[in-house]
Parts: C-alpha cells; structure tokens; sequence
C-alpha cells in the first residue's frame, strides 16, 4: 500500500484541450479536520489506511495542499436542467486533481466538492457544506453496498468556516472518486456551441479509456450510444427496485458510465408511494419516482443530439429504442428476485404490480415489507400474520398471497432456500433521511462524527442481519416527516 506522496497520478483529462477545462488551484479552507475516512475507498487506489492519521491528511484533501503529481482543474460541461437548457455550468464548486492508477490498472478520478470557487461558479462560493457532504458521503457508499453503480467516497474534510446557505453552516470537502466525471452535459455545451471537433475529441477520449473494445471499429461512435443507453437503462432499473429517488435528474448529473452520480436531494422511500418527490425545490414532480425512467431516457435523448454532428440520426434513434426493452427486462429480473422467483412466467409483471398497488393503497413500507416477504409461508394453511398485518385491507393482501403461493408451488420453491435467496437481495438497512439527519445533527452540534462511522459500516452490509443495530431497521419517527431536502442539499 502506498503513502500519500505516492500516489500514481495520471490526470489523462487534463491532457485534453484547455476548452474542456479551467486548470485552477483550490481555495484555500482554514483549519480543516478529518470528518471521516472510509478505507474501503482508500483500497481502490492503493492508499495505506494509516495514511488517515497523517497531520496532513485533512490539508491534502481540501486542496490545502496538492498532492504530488495532481493537476487541478475544473470540467467545463452545459445541461438541461429541469428541462431547460443552460448553456453554461461546469465545476462550480468541485475540483479534479486527477486520476490515480492503481497496482491493477485502474484509474480512478478524485474530486474534491466544495473545494472554493471556479470560473463556472456563477457568483458562488464554491464550497459545499458539511451536511451535504455527510449525505453524499454516506448514501454514495451505501449505494455501492446495494450493488449500484456509484461514485465513491474517500473522506470529508470539515472546516469551522462560515458558509451560508438558508441559514449559517459550516464548510466540508468531500473527496469523490470515479472512473470519470464525464457526464452528458460534457457533450451537450459543445453542440449547441456549434462546435464539432470537441465532440469528436471527447467521445474518443472516453472510448479509448472506457469502452476500449469499440476504439479501432467503424461504427464505433453508434456503439458508444447504445452502450451509454444500455448502462442508465439499467441504472434505472435498479434505482425503481430499490426505492431510490435522486431528486436532480438534470443532464449535467447523469454519468456517461452509468454511475449514479451527484448526490443532492435524493431519498429513500418510506411507505411505497409511485409518486413520490424526494427533492422540496421540485414542485412539478419533474423527478418523481415514477418519472425517474421516462426522464432517463429523455436525457439520453439530449445526449443523442448533441452526438448528431458524430451519429446519424437513424443511428441515434436505433440506439434510443433500446431503452425500453433493456429497462423493462432488467427492472423485471430484479423485482422477480426480490420475489424470491426462480423461473420466468408471463403474469410476472401482474404479480409484482398487483403487490406494489395495494403496497400504495395500505401505505406499506417499501424496504421492510420485501424484507419480511422472505418470511412467506408458502404452505396451503399459513395465514402469513405478520405480513398481512402490515396491510390495513388484509382481503387485499390475501387475495394477493395466494397468487404468490401458487407461483411458489408451480415452480416448487423452498421456503428457507427461497428466503436466503431474497436476504440477498432485499435490504435490511437503506439510509432513511432520519438516520442521516441524525448524524448531520450530532456532527453539527457538537463536532461528534460517531454516528457518521456508525452508519458507514452499517450500510456496507445492508443485506446482512446485524442485531447490534436492529433499531436502524426501524420506520422513521413521526418528527422525520418534517425533514425536507432541496437543490442546497
């Protein structure tokens, strides 16, 4: 493992053109404090966990001090943003120091939000707050411990500085970590520029560091489309699975792998409610929950036009029909899963819709109740009480379980083989807003970052039953109704 000074920085993105990018050093942040560190991340570039308790670790990552080898910039891309075009974003308060090369040839990009101010700060001030950075901290490496591709967390980096937002709050840096910060917004700012060298330039950038296998082909921009398609498609999918609402669906969030990506106002749902908006500046539910596929397939449409200057149209469009069919399959295959099924049947999809509509009529909780569905009694005389107990229509859910249990006896499912399968699957844990407003609290009022750790190494066994922390399984109290997150999340 490899002490900081050893790092192997490549920051192949800055070997791009000086239009894609502003090479800037970040603002300097007073007194900064190791928040928390989380060493699964620091094994992703080979860095020494004890490197943590280096005196100038918390320099190293506010940008205090640039870590040898860096070459800081911030990544000029464009975006629609709640359906409208802006011309101009960029890094407005995130920084790039690089990409890191690990022992196994992987790069990965560090990035430190809230790092100060840029040239696309649009009269901010760059930095991020430290409950927002605890938020995308903790749920970037929660979601990893779902499955779902994510940006990682390294660390946050708090400051006693002064940052106001609604009210007065205090400075953090979070460094992030990725594959690549590209995202469709990257392409978009240069079309409606009119400027198609670019394009050209970045698109081969990333296939030649991402999708190598379409580098020396023809057709290999059209390829490059559908696999883009391909990967959100499936990344929505697994989002609706599991109840994950992001809240800023704007194309300058959406990861050109495939990653989920910007973590503001995002949420967890609670009782299962298709519509739900986790985000309080969304006030046309533009982001719903229920919106999130369509959405999805409306910025890869962006995306497919501002690749027009490298595409054809047919091509474009080729590649955009295939999201459909790449989401229904993947979102079906999961929710077949978390149904504990083990064969394929045409009423599937009639089996999961009708359980999730009198999901949404009962107000059942979406996490706990697919968890305890492991539990199901298959046996022609089970009454299930805990689960039906859990509906106030219980003629509802019984008329339901018993098309269940007939799916289970034609395909002759094991209970106990069916619920282990399911545990794997369903998570015990998920982070509801109230745990990480807990956290926020603590960490707020009294500089105490415990529930942060806590909720870090809990959340990176979502699946596993950890009766040391059963109450973290638990519905949200009644005060948690009140909490609201927004875009200044």
């Amino acid at each position: 493992m490899k002490k900081l000074d050893q790092l192997n920085f490549e920051n192949s993105f800055a070997c791009l053109p000086q239009t894609f990018h502003s090479r800037l050093n970040p603002t300097p942040l007073p007194d900064p404090y190791l928040v928390s560190f989380n060493a699964d991340a620091a094994r992703l570039i080979d860095l020494d966990h004890n490197e943590a308790a280096n005196t100038d670790f918390a320099e190293h990552f506010t940008g205090n001090r640039l870590l040898p080898g860096s070459d800081p910039l911030a990544m000029l891309y464009a975006g629609h943003q709640f359906g409208h075009f802006v011309p101009q974003l960029g890094d407005g308060r995130a920084i790039l120091l690089g990409e890191v090369k690990n022992r196994a040839g992987d790069g990965w990009e560090i990035q430190l939000k809230g790092a100060g101010a840029t040239p696309y700060s649009r009269s901010g001030d760059g930095r991020a707050v430290l409950r927002s950075s605890i938020r995308e901290y903790l749920c970037s490496e929660a979601m990893h411990g779902l499955g779902i591709p994510t940006t990682r967390a390294l660390c946050i980096v708090g400051s006693d500085q002064e940052v106001y937002r609604e009210s007065i709050e205090s400075a953090a840096v979070v460094a992030r970590m990725a594959p690549s910060h590209v995202r469709f917004g990257s392409f978009e700012v240069f079309y409606y520029r009119n400027q198609h060298e670019p394009i050209v330039q970045l698109a081969d950038y990333v296939i030649a560091r991402h999708f190598p296998r379409l580098a020396g082909v023809p057709d290999k921009y059209p390829r490059f489309l559908k696999e883009v398609v391909a990967r959100t498609a499936r990344l929505m999918a697994k989002w609706q699975a599991v109840g994950f609402s992001h809240g800023v669906m704007n194309t300058d969030n959406m990861s050109i792998l495939g990653l989920t990506f910007d973590y503001g106002p995002f949420g967890f749902m609670d009782s299962y409610d298709p519509a739900y908006v986790c985000n309080h500046s969304d006030h046309e539910g533009r982001y719903a929950y229920d919106q999130q596929p369509h959405i999805g397939l409306w910025n890869l449409a962006c995306l497919a036009q501002a690749l027009t200057p490298i595409i054809s149209l047919g091509d474009a469009n080729a590649a955009l029909e295939r999201y459909e069919s790449v989401f229904s399959a993947h979102y079906l295959e999961l929710m077949r899963d978390k149904l504990g099924l083990a064969s394929v049947h045409a009423d599937d999809e009639a089996l999961v819709g009708g359980l999730l509509e009198i999901m949404h009529a009962n107000q059942v909780d979406y996490t706990q109740l697919f968890r305890s569905l492991g539990h199901f009694n298959s046996a022609p005389s089970a009454d299930n009480a805990t689960l039906r107990d859990q509906f106030i229509d219980r003629a509802a859910f019984d008329a339901w379980a018993e098309t269940y249990r007939a799916r289970l006896q034609m395909e002759q499912s094991v209970d106990a083989e069916r619920k282990w399968r399911m545990d794997r699957v369903n998570p015990k844990y998920i982070l509801r807003n109230y745990l990480a407003q807990v956290a926020i609290r603590k960490a707020e009022e009294s500089r105490d970052f415990s529930e942060v750790e806590r909720l870090l190494k809990l959340l990176k066994r979502s699946f596993d039953e950890q009766p040391e922390m059963e109450s973290y399984a638990a519905l949200p109290p009644d005060w948690a109704r009140h909490i609201e997150v927004s875009c200044s999340s």
